[in-house]
């Protein structure tokens, strides 16, 4: 994989294809991947780069941090070198600051398309904006030196990257509203027993386990990993009576798909 050019490689995030694995790698270890701006629009781009043929996207940190969370600098009255102070935008109107915000969240959305399965491999701190990246993939793979932690709500903000949904989804309201509120570490063990964290290894072991899950997932045919994703992602919206319907949909799709009499 390391061979392979990059499709890109700009402002902290490299993306590399190897056919049907895509790689998100932050490739800012000394400032233990902190997040910026111009990181996320990065981030925007790589997932509007990806070719059709990406089935699994992996998403990695350098060093031994996966993020630890948005950089500092942001709160600054200088703020980012050719971008408005995080200061500058709450003067700004409602409706200039609502835009801003969600330019930032289009760089953690893309990882639950339908048409790919993505993969967070998270060592060391994942901590706010981190911790939110994680969260925005559909799997997380952690090292036993993980430390995730929400600390938004202790700066006196919230947790705004499109974190809130995945994490009451995976650990319910009332833990979520917990590790919100408290900004705690969540380590490795509790990850995982909590549902944070579908697999936790030695840190040792992080880029094999996810090498074998990412041949797991591509094991199966492609349209029904497609299908089987969009079914339990619309699970929650749906009454039990919409989710029969939609399971027969899906599964007639299949059965002429299979029977050579798909569109």
């Amino acid at each position: 994989m390391a061979s392979l050019d990059p499709v890109l490689d700009k402002d902290g995030v490299r993306l590399v294809v190897d056919e049907a694995i895509a790689t998100v790698t932050l490739t800012n270890p000394a400032k233990r991947n902190a997040q910026s701006p111009a990181l996320w629009r990065a981030l925007a781009e790589a997932g509007r780069l990806l070719p059709g043929t990406v089935r699994v996207v992996v998403l990695r940190g350098e060093g031994k941090s996966f993020s630890a969370g948005l950089d500092r600098q942001a709160f600054t009255p200088e703020g980012f070198d050719g971008e408005p102070s995080f200061l500058d935008l709450a003067r700004g109107s409602d409706e200039a600051l609502d835009a801003t915000i969600a330019e930032y969240q289009e760089a953690f959305t893309w990882w639950r398309r339908s048409d790919i399965v993505s993969v967070a491999a998270v060592q060391g701190h994942a901590i706010g904006a981190g911790f939110q990246l994680a969260l925005a993939c559909d799997l997380r793979v952690v090292a036993d030196d993980v430390q995730f932690a929400m600390r938004e709500t202790s700066l006196g903000l919230v947790p705004d990257l499109t974190g809130t949904h995945p994490l009451v989804g995976l650990v319910g309201h009332g833990r979520a509203l917990e590790i919100c509120l408290t900004g705690r570490f969540v380590h490795a063990e509790e990850a995982e027993r909590i549902g944070l964290a579908n697999l936790a290894v030695p840190a040792g072991q992080l880029d094999d386990a996810v090498r074998d899950l990412t041949a797991a997932l591509l094991a199966a045919p492609r349209d029904a990993v497609v299908e089987t994703k969009a079914l339990l992602q619309g699970a929650r919206e749906r009454t039990y009576e919409e989710q029969r319907a939609a399971e027969r949909a899906a599964q007639g799709r299949r059965l002429r798909d299979l029977a050579g009499l798909g569109d």
